[in-house]
């Protein structure tokens, strides 16, 4: 018989949710009924989604602000500003301390400048700095 997991994910997770759901009541529920590897493995995707959420978010952030800083009389400076003071909100609203640990600002950094495009309206870039002139704490930091 096929693993709802592997055929039906919302039947799968609405199925076990119900049996968790029990155990944590008290009854007693057929062990074999629960599907712990894919549970823990659930769960675990869990945790990986938001630090990739939060990561997201600064890479925006600084693609933004390193445009700024590349094509710095460019008439989409006020927007790049604003979208990068947002990505910062949302991933300060999404950070918990501990992906602090987990965020590896300078490779963040680096997938940023990989992002930047070659030109805008014609113009190549100006220079900006090679390594992240900023830290995780600044980034997350209120109104920056």
């Amino acid at each position: 018989m096929d693993n709802p997991y592997d055929t039906d994910i919302l039947e799968w997770s609405e199925h076990q949710a119900a049996l968790l759901r029990r155990v944590a009541a008290g009854e007693r529920v057929n062990n074999a009924d629960l599907d712990w590897t894919n549970i823990a493995e659930e769960i675990e995707s869990v945790g990986r989604s938001e630090l990739r959420d939060v990561e997201s978010h600064l890479v925006q952030a600084l693609l933004h602000d390193l445009k700024c800083e590349a094509w710095p009389l460019a008439s989409y400076v006020p927007h790049w500003r604003a979208e990068a003071r947002g990505q910062r909100a949302d991933a300060r609203r999404a950070f918990v301390p501990s992906m602090r640990q987990k965020i590896d600002v300078a490779d963040l950094y680096r997938d940023a400048l990989r992002r930047m495009p070659d030109t805008v309206d014609g113009l190549t870039p100006e220079k900006v700095p090679p390594v992240c002139p900023a830290t995780l704490e600044e980034l997350l930091a209120d109104g920056v």
